[in-house]
């Protein structure tokens, strides 16, 4: 089934105020006080934070429902279109530096902290500290084991590569203007990102239960939480932005040559695909 093109929009669309920066503003604010009270054993922060989670998402529903209205109502043009890429590659480039913080912090813990923690100088300090990543260390915390990166890491990989072939179909297919071929694949591509997540929620059950590595587990086990938290964190943003894309899709929203929501969208879960491959080697292998 084939797409019609979109109404010629000479000018340069300027959206009124808005209400939803502000909000969205306070529904982080929120999110981040509740995550840190939580970490930090305060009674009202899994409350509050999971508030935050729920107003960020109802701005987002809001805020991005004003954004496809104006685009559907044929307000947007080419200029609107570049603006949109431009944010789009300067959010994406600020997730880098996030996790470039993440993967600089554990780098310099296995590569700097741990070898001069292990010196001949502070053997007389910690005499039962062996230097090693991933081993507990004596007397700081409850002894743990590292996580492999078999079979659930491994698993995972596959999964997300899988992933990426499937969207770049999708994206294929819309651009030769066939709408259900797009969604299959677009479909196909949610339900590898919803497995990932399971696969991973599985991992963290394993880690506690039988690993006993916990968020507390000293820098190894803080490391391995945050980076792997955040990641799937990510994808399962990736996964609800697809999501909306796929609703979008079946509604006949997108064109072959207009359809930059699909795009932005496939270029944020590209870059999801490129970190975890980081993750599997640095987190899990070396």
């Amino acid at each position: 089934m084939k797409m019609s093109s979109p109404h010629a929009v000479p000018h340069y669309f300027v959206p009124g105020p808005s209400k939803w920066p502000m909000a969205g503003g306070i529904a982080l604010l929120l999110t981040m006080i509740g995550a840190s009270g939580w970490v930090n054993g305060a009674a009202w922060g899994p409350a509050l934070n999971i508030v935050g989670i729920l107003a960020t998402l109802t701005v987002l529903y809001f805020w991005f429902g004003d954004a496809i209205g104006e685009s559907e109502a044929g307000k947007y043009g080419k200029n609107i279109d570049l603006s949109f890429r431009w944010s789009m590659s300067w959010f994406i480039f600020s997730e880098v530096m996030f996790f470039g913080a993440f993967f600089g912090a554990l780098f310099y813990a296995r590569t700097i902290s741990l070898p001069w923690l292990g010196d001949l100088d502070h053997k007389i300090i910690w005499p039962d500290f062996g230097a090693q990543w991933g081993e507990s260390p004596a007397g700081t915390v409850d002894a743990y084991s590292k996580m492999g990166p078999f079979p659930i890491p491994t698993i995972n990989t596959a999964l997300l590569l899988l992933s990426g072939v499937t969207l770049t179909i999708s994206h294929h297919a819309l651009r030769a203007g066939h709408r259900a071929k797009t969604a299959f694949w677009l479909f196909a591509t949610v339900l590898l990102g919803a497995t990932f997540m399971g696969f991973q929620v599985y991992e963290y059950m394993h880690a506690y239960s039988e690993l006993n590595l916990k968020l507390t587990s000293g820098i190894y086990g803080s490391t391995f939480f945050m980076l792997t938290g955040f990641h799937g964190f990510h994808v399962t943003m990736g996964a609800i932005m697809l999501s909306v894309v796929l609703y979008r899709v079946m509604k006949g929203h997108f064109t072959a040559e207009h359809h930059f929501g699909f795009e932005g969208a496939a270029w944020y879960w590209h870059f999801v695909d490129v970190v975890w491959l980081g993750l599997y080697v640095v987190v899990y292998w070396l």
